[in-house]
């Protein structure tokens, strides 16, 4: 039986280098994502490269109806998913009340809701081969407060504990589950969260790309790996933000972020 990985948020950036890591070790795709012609580009070049079957579909997580509208459109066609990809997820630079309540719900429905609704969904599908994957994207952010990124590193610090939780639960069947903390790295992240030049500046010094980010997530998945933190300087940021007070850690944030 023919089987994919679903991506999420797969037509740039971590996500698509995600799928070409997938494709390059021989599996099909099935690539979600907002924007059509940047999808349908990643897809054929994916498709043309590497020779796997690629499906996408455009869907929009900021719509609540979305992860039923995916795992339908899956279920119609017939294609049986073994990996799921939780990768979509955005941010807004600034203070928390600088933003709409609009706009600070659809963070929250991006990176929280949609990749618990679509685990929900798809668990059960999951469950039917020998083996299969679920890899939820959090980030460095997401083991202390960041302010000036307050909403998005809770909503990284949700999935991380999220996925840490479903993976006990999961852990008498065949499914694993782990979750990859990325740090900075070379998207348009920045971009779109309204980082500000001091921001900018600081992830240029220690950008990864997200080729390097995509080998250490996909490696760390299929060797079963709980926690998947992406390159030595965000390992260390990690042991410092356990290892200091909580209040040096925030201060150090705020003026990167403000």
């Amino acid at each position: 039986m023919k089987t994919y990985a679903l991506v999420t948020g797969s037509s740039k950036g971590i996500g698509k280098a995600i799928a070409e890591q997938l494709a390059a070790q021989g599996i099909n795709l099935i690539l979600v994502a907002r924007s059509q012609h940047l999808l349908l580009a990643t897809s054929l070049a994916i498709s043309s490269k590497y020779h796997v079957d690629v499906k996408y579909l455009i869907a929009d997580l900021s719509d609540t109806k979305s992860p039923q509208y995916i795992f339908d459109w899956c279920t119609a066609q017939n294609y049986s998913v073994n990996i799921l990809i939780n990768n979509a997820g955005f941010g807004l630079c600034g203070k928390f009340d600088k933003y709409t309540s609009d706009e600070n719900l659809n963070i929250m429905q991006v990176n929280m809701q949609a990749p618990v609704h679509l685990c929900h969904l798809f668990i059960p599908e999951l469950a039917k081969y020998e083996r299969s994957y679920i890899l939820n994207v959090a980030s460095s952010a997401a083991y202390q407060a960041v302010p000036g990124l307050s909403l998005y590193a809770a909503s990284k610090a949700f999935i991380l504990n999220f996925s840490r939780g479903l993976r006990q639960d999961l852990k008498s069947t065949n499914i694993s589950v782990s979750c990859l903390s990325p740090g900075a790295t070379d998207t348009e992240f920045i971009i779109r969260a309204n980082v500000g030049e001091r921001g900018k500046k600081s992830a240029d010094l220690l950008n990864m790309t997200p080729e390097q980010v995509a080998r250490i997530a996909v490696s760390g998945m299929f060797n079963n790996k709980t926690e998947i933190v992406a390159g030595w300087i965000n390992k260390l940021s990690v042991f410092f933000s356990w290892l200091l007070p909580k209040i040096i850690v925030e201060k150090i944030a705020m003026k990167l972020y403000r």
